[in-house]
């Protein structure tokens, strides 16, 4: 009987050092934080010969920019590209779309829900085309301050970087030109 005990309080210490012996020797691995990067660009250059026409289609220069958008994000793996329903955003995003083998999809700025749309997008690269006012706002409302005021009229070429790192939120603004024949 005195062997049994000896022998389970020996098997009973094997489990425990062996256990022990476990914890110590797995690393611990620490997560990655996931990384979001947002590209918010205007729509390029519409065509603004009647005044009438609230959806007018790109003119000839701002077809060469939105092949000139495309052409600059070529480099970045878009996983998704976001366009309001006018003509001249769709037609924006449609080269880097075609280029990327992405579908387009539409989004109402007005009634989008910005917290539902980071979830949506986390760990994405995502192009957003939208409107001299909507896009510096989706910005802000992405960075949750007042930063950026509305574009110009006449601005179509800036580009809004937003990236998400874990909780860490950065941005930045650049400014493209495109010699685009008009």
């Amino acid at each position: 009987m005195k062997s049994l005990k000896l022998l389970s309080f020996s098997l009973l210490l094997l489990v425990l050092n062996s256990s022990c012996a476990d914890e110590k020797t797995t690393p611990q691995v620490e997560k990655e934080p996931t990384v979001s990067t947002y590209y918010l660009i205007r729509h390029a250059e519409k065509d603004r010969s009647n005044p009438e026409n609230s959806d007018p289609e790109l003119t000839q220069k701002g077809l060469g920019r939105a092949m000139h958008w495309a052409e600059i994000l070529k480099e970045v793996s878009l996983d998704a590209i976001y366009s309001t329903d006018f003509e001249r955003t769709s037609m924006t995003a449609a080269p880097a779309a075609v280029k990327q083998d992405i579908t387009v999809q539409f989004y109402d700025p007005s009634t989008l829900n910005m917290e539902e749309f980071k979830q949506q997008t986390e760990g994405m690269n995502v192009l957003i085309v939208g409107h001299s006012n909507t896009t510096p706002k989706m910005v802000n409302q992405m960075i949750g301050e007042e930063k950026y005021p509305d574009m110009k009229d006449y601005d179509n070429g800036s580009l809004y970087i937003v990236q998400r790192v874990g909780n860490k939120i950065t941005s930045q603004v650049l400014q493209f030109n495109c010699n685009c024949p008009d």
